[in-house]
């Protein structure tokens, strides 16, 4: 099985730190993986996407053009990489950010409003887990212990109190 992702959204949405998440987890899984970031040069506010392969077979390129898997947390990434998404496969939406809705019927759209919902459970700035936490409950691509173990290698010793936050947008995710 391959999982070819793409995470896009704005400079500052933590687009990068998700993506890494998913290629730690897929390393304590012993996976195959890449991890490829690419963004524009402001620090915050520019574009910022990133494309994660995991497979059980080896990588032939880390590059993705056709995701199976995307999330997309603002309207120019929607509008830039929802047409790019396979025959049947998913994408996960911030329906806060983006009130577009797709009119493929070809994949499967999950509308989760993660950024409201971070706001809503003080969780301010963590839109991008609680769309992993969805992703990670529609894809069965990890369980919740293993996404755990990728959150503690993300998140660096002295923000170590973050973890428990991580995991809480997480399941709101998860739960949506």
């Amino acid at each position: 099985m391959t999982s070819e992702i793409i995470l896009a959204g704005f400079g500052g949405q933590g687009i990068l730190f998700a993506g890494k998440v998913l290629a730690y987890c897929a390393l304590a899984a012993e996976k195959e993986l890449s991890w490829l970031p690419s963004y524009g040069p402001e620090m915050r506010g520019g574009t910022a996407n990133c494309s994660v392969c995991i497979s059980d077979k080896p990588i032939g390129s880390p590059l993705v053009l056709n995701p199976n898997l995307l999330i997309a947390m603002n309207l120019p990434s929607y509008a830039k990489f929802i047409g790019a998404v396979q025959p049947g496969g998913k994408a996960f939406i911030d329906s806060t950010l983006i009130d577009e809705k797709t009119d493929r019927t070809d994949i499967e759209a999950f509308y989760v409003p993660a950024t409201q919902l971070a706001s809503d459970n003080n969780l301010s700035g963590m839109a991008n887990i609680i769309l992993l936490g969805k992703l990670i409950k529609e894809t069965g691509l990890f369980d919740l212990e293993l996404i755990r173990k990728g959150l503690e290698k993300c998140i660096p010793p002295k923000k170590a109190n973050l973890i428990d936050s991580n995991m809480k947008a997480i399941e709101i995710g998860f739960n949506f």
